[in-house]
C-alpha cells in the first residue's frame, strides 16, 4: 500500500480573497520523481493544465520545468490576485501508485473551515471539480459535517456556485458577535482529461463548437475559468 501524503502545505497569505481547493497532486510530487515539465508546487503537473487555463487567460508566459524560477512564477501570480492554495486531503493510500481520486482510501483531511477561521479575508472557495466521489468537493460537504455546516445552492449552472456560513468569533473575547460570515463555492469543471466528456455534453459546449468548429475542450476552460482567475 502506498502512503500519499500531499507535498505541499497551503500557500495563503494574510490577504487572500480566493481559495483553491482540490485533493491530490499525482504521487510523483510526493516521491520527487517529477518530469521534465513539472513544477515543483501546486498544481505543477503539466498534464493537470490548470496554470495552463491560467497561463492563457493573462498571458503570463510561464515556465513549465523544474526550476525555481517556474515555482516563483506562480507564487507571484497567486500573490498578486490574493489567490490562496489549500488541498482538502492531507493523506490517503494507495494500492495502485496513481493520481485517480477513486483510488485513494483511508483519507485524512485537513481542517480547511480552521483555515478558513485563521484567514478571514477569504471570500471564496474555488473548487477544482465538482461533487463526484472523491473529489475536492465531495470531501469538503463531509468536512463540513464536522461543523454542523452544508452548502446550500446559489446556482445549479455549471460551474455550479453555492455558499455556506458561520459565526464570527471576536478574537478578544472569543465569544460569536452574533454576525456570520459567508464563504461562495464555485465548483470548476476539472482540468482533468475524464472531465471532457461531461463538458462535450453540456448545451453551451455544443452550441459554441456549432458556432465555431475549431472551439475545444480547452477554450471552454479557459473561458470558464476567466471569470473566476
Amino acid at each position: 500500500m502506498f502512503k500519499h501524503k500531499h507535498p505541499y502545505q497551503p500557500f495563503i497569505q494574510n490577504n487572500t480573497k480566493k481559495l483553491i481547493v482540490g485533493t491530490l497532486p499525482p504521487p510523483r510530487f510526493s516521491t520527487g520523481e517529477l518530469l521534465e515539465k513539472d513544477v515543483d508546487f501546486c498544481y505543477g503537473s503539466y498534464y493537470n493544465s490548470l496554470w495552463l487555463f491560467i497561463d492563457k487567460i493573462h498571458n503570463l508566459n510561464l515556465r513549465y520545468d523544474n526550476s525555481n524560477e517556474a515555482i516563483d512564477q506562480r507564487k507571484a501570480f497567486l500573490i498578486k490576485h490574493k489567490i490562496g492554495v489549500c488541498d482538502i486531503v492531507e493523506s490517503a493510500e494507495r494500492e495502485k501508485i496513481d493520481a485517480s481520486d477513486l483510488g485513494m482510501q483511508n483519507i485524512k483531511l485537513r481542517d480547511v473551515v480552521g483555515y478558513l477561521k485563521q484567514y478571514p479575508s477569504i471570500e471564496t472557495i474555488l473548487f477544482t471539480g465538482g461533487n463526484s466521489k472523491n473529489g475536492p468537493e465531495y470531501f469538503f460537504r463531509k468536512h463540513l459535517k464536522d461543523y454542523n455546516l452544508k452548502l446550500e445552492l446559489v446556482s445549479n449552472e455549471v460551474p455550479r456556485i453555492h455558499e455556506f456560513s458561520f459565526p464570527v468569533i471576536a478574537r478578544e473575547t472569543k465569544q460569536s458577535d452574533q454576525t456570520k460570515r459567508t464563504i461562495k463555492t464555485v465548483s470548476l469543471t476539472s482540468g482533468s482529461g475524464a472531465a471532457n466528456i461531461s463538458i462535450s455534453r453540456l448545451p453551451l459546449y455544443k452550441q459554441l463548437k456549432a458556432k465555431d468548429p475549431e472551439f475545444n475542450t480547452f477554450n471552454f476552460r479557459v473561458m470558464q475559468y476567466a471569470e473566476f482567475f
